[in-house]
């Protein structure tokens, strides 16, 4: 898959939803682990040089020889300034099966607020970030597939959002 990058200095709303139904090359879990803690084993680093960022993603697992899909946010690299900030990481599996439905991820982000969505709101992760070099014109948002296979866009929409007008 191609790296999607999107730069604004306002907020964004982006969704995406694709079709993954192939696992034969999943990773199998062979016991429970929580959500957190299996992130912390099998994170979603970026490739990019990139010196804070917040990753979201999903990742397809094999337990008890059915997909499980674990959805989190990644906020352990937001920030350069690591003693002030929050950064926990936070997750929870699915109730979902990818074999059957598509997968599906929606973020909003709107200055140091990142909401997303997984599985068409079946789970919803709010936190606050605060990059210290990624802010204004330096904020960028990329999409990466890093699965041993190929997935298929079913769908791709993203927005910029402009500021609030209150009256």
């Amino acid at each position: 898959m191609e790296t999607v990058k999107k730069r604004s200095d306002r907020g964004a709303d982006i969704e995406v939803s694709f079709d993954a139904n192939e696992f034969g090359k999943a990773e199998v879990l062979d016991h429970w682990v929580k959500p957190q803690l299996l992130r912390s084993r099998k994170g979603a680093a970026v490739k990019e040089d990139l010196k804070d960022y917040t990753a979201v993603f999903l990742r397809v697992f094999i337990y008890q020889r059915k997909p499980l899909v674990l959805f989190c946010s990644d906020q352990s690299r937001s920030s350069m300034n690591y003693i002030d900030h929050d950064l926990t990481t936070y997750g929870t599996f699915l109730d979902l099966d990818p074999s059957h439905e598509n997968l599906s991820l929606r973020s909003l982000i709107d200055h140091s607020v990142v909401e997303s969505f997984g599985g068409e709101g079946r789970a919803v992760i709010t936190a606050r970030v605060y990059p210290t070099m990624a802010i204004n014109d330096e904020a960028q948002r990329y999409m990466f597939n890093y699965g041993a296979v190929d997935v298929k866009i079913t769908g791709l929409r993203a927005w910029s959002m402009k500021k609030a007008q209150i009256n």
